[in-house]
């Protein structure tokens, strides 16, 4: 028996021929069933409060479970899409009060950094490639304050020869261990406390035989000769690398060369020790001031000059010792340059730049001076 004003229901996935059970086939609700009054179909609809399928199966849902799941409110990228031949989609509006990061500009080129050596074979470039690179001069003279010492130790020199030969031995033991110590740090190698102590030592054992020889300059030769074998026994016998240990030898020999070297104002003349460490003093002096280079030797080597003559009419030696206290002063002018190379640093300038002019000057003072008396 056909009901009354029933719905159309569609066909089930399988036809009406598979005879499938359909609950809703079977029994339609009342406010499925046509009414023609519209208030009773009201009527049932309202007060339905029973639970349905939908409701049995899905559970409650909190607050924080809806907001769990939410896009985040930062930026996203726009989803991929695929332009039509001849269309250009608009881009999309900015949603208020949602951050819209700009595009990155293009840094610049980062400056080359000079940083320490690494495992990977980048050499470190020193302050005075650097200095080259920047078109700066990697030329740092000591200054003046060195110079000011270099010039209290001569007057030193000088007025400690005037009084006797052991009385030198305190400014020149003083000298000769600045010499070895500003030479290994203006090589580059600290701490070095096994190649200072060596040519100090060397320096003390050449003052000594000296002392014992009459101050023959054959005590000088000898001791620079053990010394310098010394040095290579020593280094062979390291375990460092064979780079190192060419480089730690040429240090410890030319810091032991030196300091043995300036023992030379002990074998030397008393006159001719007091003429050249004033000589030197003075150059080192006028060297320090501000003026251009080659004004600044011209004028160290004419105050040497001048002061030789000065302190040669109060000695044997008169005026002929102006010519020693040239030649003092050219040794002193070259090892001021030696402790101005490579960018030095200032513990240099107070070591090698206040002792290497006055130890380079030694071997003139004691050549010359024994050629004029």
């Amino acid at each position: 028996m056909n009901q009354p004003n029933q719905p159309h229901q569609p066909n089930p996935p399988y036809g009406e021929g598979h005879g499938a059970y359909d609950p809703y086939r079977q029994q339609a609700w009342p406010a499925q069933q046509g009414y023609e009054d519209p208030q009773a179909a009201q009527q049932y609809t309202q007060q339905w409060q029973g639970q349905t399928w939908e409701t049995q199966m899905q559970q409650p849902v909190s607050a924080a479970e809806t907001t769990a799941y939410l896009p985040p409110q930062g930026y996203q990228e726009p989803a991929p899409y695929t332009q039509t031949p001849g269309y250009a989609p608009a881009p999309p509006a900015p949603e208020p009060g949602r951050y819209r990061p700009q595009a990155p500009e293009a840094a610049p080129a980062p400056a080359p950094d000079y940083g320490p050596a690494t495992l990977g074979g980048n050499a470190r470039l020193t302050d005075a490639q650097r200095a080259r690179a920047e078109g700066r001069s990697p030329i740092i003279e000591p200054g003046i304050q060195p110079a000011a010492l270099t010039a209290l130790l001569g007057l030193l020199l000088a007025g400690a020869a005037a009084v006797g030969t052991y009385a030198l031995l305190v400014p020149l033991v003083i000298l000769q261990a600045v010499t070895a110590a500003g030479w290994f740090r203006l090589n580059g190698m600290w701490p070095a406390r096994q190649g200072i102590a060596l040519g100090f030592a060397g320096a003390l054992v050449a003052d000594a035989a000296l002392l014992v020889s009459d101050r023959s300059p054959a005590a000088i030769l000898g001791t620079l000769g053990v010394w310098v074998l010394l040095a290579l026994v020593l280094q062979l016998r390291s375990h460092a690398d064979p780079d190192e240990r060419m480089y730690g030898l040429m240090a410890t020999v030319a810091a032991s060369a030196l300091a043995v070297i300036a023992a030379g104002y002990l074998a030397a003349d008393a006159h001719a020790v007091m003429v050249g460490a004033v000589a030197v003093a003075a150059a080192v002096l006028v060297r320090a001031l501000p003026l251009p280079t080659p004004a600044s030797v011209i004028a160290a080597l004419l105050a040497a000059a001048g002061t030789g003559i000065a302190v040669g009419t109060l000695t044997d030696l008169g005026t002929p010792a102006a010519l020693l206290a040239a030649g003092a002063a050219v040794c002193a002018l070259t090892g001021h340059r030696v402790a101005a190379y490579d960018y030095p640093s200032r513990f240099v300038h107070f070591t090698a730049g206040v002792a290497l002019p006055l130890a380079a000057a030694a071997p003139a003072v004691y050549v010359l001076g024994r050629a004029l008396t």
